[in-house]
């Protein structure tokens, strides 16, 4: 068994001269960084938390999170079993309930690939392995609520 570590930095922006002073008073505006990385994503809360939809927020990162390992896993299935994929995209979406006490969790995310590949006689293998992909995302393998696949020709 093998360990990876993987570091990022948060840095609030979203002090507008009186901190936390009131619910009101603050932006929930943040820059998320990572070691080497060229740029910083701007974050934010979702705008039905007062944050800024021109921004990432956290639920959609976790959606992308999730979009892109299974992207990653599935292409690196498809190329060791000779499937050549020329274009892939999804459109993921998640759903997050939120509680009387607010608290709020997911309850499921749902993938919708769309694949393009050369050999047109490999669509059913090709799609089968959305499902190998999925078992191996390290990121669906984390999270505790189901994360659905859907793949679309």
């Amino acid at each position: 068994m093998t360990n990876h570590t993987f570091a990022a930095t948060l840095r609030w922006t979203g002090n507008l001269g009186t901190g936390t002073s009131s619910y009101r008073a603050y932006g929930r505006d943040y820059e998320l960084s990572a070691p080497l990385k060229t740029s910083a994503i701007a974050g934010s809360s979702a705008k039905t938390y007062r944050g800024d939809q021109g921004r990432y927020n956290p639920e959609e990162l976790l959606v992308a999170a999730l979009s892109s390992c299974h992207l990653l896993a599935y292409l690196h299935l498809c190329a060791e079993a000779g499937i050549v994929v020329t274009a892939y995209d999804d459109s993921a979406e998640g759903t997050m309930r939120t509680n009387p006490d607010g608290s709020g969790e997911f309850v499921e995310v749902t993938l919708r690939p769309r694949v393009h590949i050369t050999d047109p006689a490999r669509r059913a293998e090709a799609d089968a392995l959305h499902e190998r992909a999925h078992d191996v995302c390290f990121i669906a393998r984390s999270v505790n609520f189901p994360v659905r696949c859907h793949p679309e020709s």
